[in-house]
């Protein structure tokens, strides 16, 4: 695993371009003197898993003078994202530290919620080319970061190596090897995938476009999905959505369905989050344990583009104690806070020291699996822009109409361009 630079170097430009100002030691929250015991409440979602107590139990060690007070959000994204709107909108302090969706810090940014982090991150020299690009990048805005990487889902390819013996390396392998290998060793089905009209859908589309050169957004925000390569990406995906080698109803599974169906041993192929991992090697509810292996998603004329998923950690920008919630955010995604939500929680580092660590490997040996290192590092966002919510409704029903047979892939994304640039002004 010492070789992960070389793994991703290629194909993965480290997209770390940073405008950073020096500060003092105070503005910057470089360490803990002497005094008063400060306590900061750190909110995110229900933890299951012993990793947040883990987290805080290692912080407060480190850091005596420092408090960690957890305020547990809804399970539910949407109702942690509406209640953290409602509590920062009013310019509350109630919270300091925060879990993100990776596609939060764009909107959160732009209507002043987030403390901006380049000046601490310059000033304790954090050196973000050790970490996942896509991931860093998630949590950057208008040139400025605006929050660091917890952890990140990405998606992944999971192919039956009984079936299998080395995963497909491009789409046209991809649909060549599951034509061949349906209804072999009990399948009844070559591929799987997410092609409801849902997020999940939103996060296909990305990957198939940007593996054949397309992209929704440029680095400005301007809306550049009318090209030949969405398109020719877009194409791809019905290809494959229309197929034989698919469920016939495809166009309702999410990523349920999808683990439901692989878990039974009904395909030999899938596209899914990392999670599905521990799923297929549960003895009580899977039939492929042990014969399944990951790989980096198929590539295009571009390469291989996994959709980045996650969750990042910002500051309230309306905080009393930033310095100290500055050290918190530095420990969680640091070395040492990395290792335990990857040990405990069975988080997917995103400081890619973490993935050699023997520790980790032991706990997740999935980690120590270079083909799935090499997928999680593929991962690229959704497009970074305050009005996330509204464009991915936009790419949902377009697309959902392409994969259905609605609509080609051309008119698709000419509907797709005409509607994204009368959301956006453009």
């Amino acid at each position: 695993m010492k070789n992960w630079k070389k793994w991703i170097a290629a194909g993965l430009p480290f997209l770390m371009a940073f405008s950073l100002t020096a500060c003092s030691q105070d503005e910057a929250g470089g360490g803990q003197g002497k005094g008063d015991v400060v306590t900061i409440t750190w909110a995110r979602g229900k933890d299951e898993t012993q990793e947040s107590k883990k987290l805080v139990e290692a912080f407060e060690k480190a850091h005596p003078n420092i408090k960690i007070n957890i305020k547990d959000m809804p399970t539910d994204t949407g109702q942690y994202h509406d209640q953290m709107v409602t509590m920062l909108s009013a310019s509350s302090s109630e919270i300091d530290v925060f879990n993100a969706d990776v596609i939060w810090p764009a909107e959160f940014a732009k209507a002043g919620y987030l403390e901006p982090l380049d000046r601490y991150i310059d000033h304790d020299q954090i050196d973000l080319g050790k970490y996942i690009p896509g991931a860093v990048q998630a949590g950057k805005v208008d040139g400025q970061q605006y929050a660091l990487p917890k952890y990140i889902d990405a998606g992944l390819l999971f192919y039956r190596k009984d079936l299998i013996p080395s995963p497909p390396k491009t789409w046209d392998d991809l649909i060549k090897l599951a034509k061949e290998t349906k209804g072999k060793g009990g399948t009844q089905f070559g591929y799987l995938m997410q092609a409801k009209q849902y997020e999940g859908l939103v996060c296909n589309f990305i990957e198939f476009a940007g593996a054949y050169g397309g992209r929704i957004l440029d680095d400005k925000g301007n809306v550049v999905i009318n090209s030949p390569s969405t398109i020719k990406g877009l194409e791809k995906l019905i290809e494959i959505t229309q197929s034989d080698f698919v469920p016939k109803n495809i166009s309702t599974f999410t990523e349920v369905e999808t683990h439901t169906s692989f878990t039974q041993g009904q395909a030999p192929l899938a596209r899914n989050w990392p999670y599905m991992y521990n799923l297929v090697q549960d003895k009580s509810q899977s039939k492929v344990v042990d014969k399944v292996g990951v790989a980096p998603l198929p590539a295009g004329d571009h390469g291989s583009v996994a959709a980045l998923g996650g969750w990042m950690m910002g500051i309230n920008k309306f905080s009393k104690h930033k310095k100290e919630a500055w050290e918190f955010v530095k420990f969680m995604s640091g070395p040492e806070g990395q290792k335990i939500s990857a040990i405990y929680g069975g988080k997917t580092p995103t400081y890619l020291p973490t993935f050699d660590d023997p520790e980790v490997q032991k706990a997740y040996p999935l980690f120590g699996d270079k083909n799935y290192v090499q997928g999680v590092s593929a991962a690229i966002p959704r497009p970074i822009s305050p009005d996330y919510p509204k464009i991915s409704d936009v790419i949902q029903i377009e697309v959902s109409k392409a994969v259905t047979g609605k609509e080609t892939a051309e008119q698709a994304v000419k509907n797709m361009d005409t509607q994204l640039k009368q959301l956006l002004h453009q």
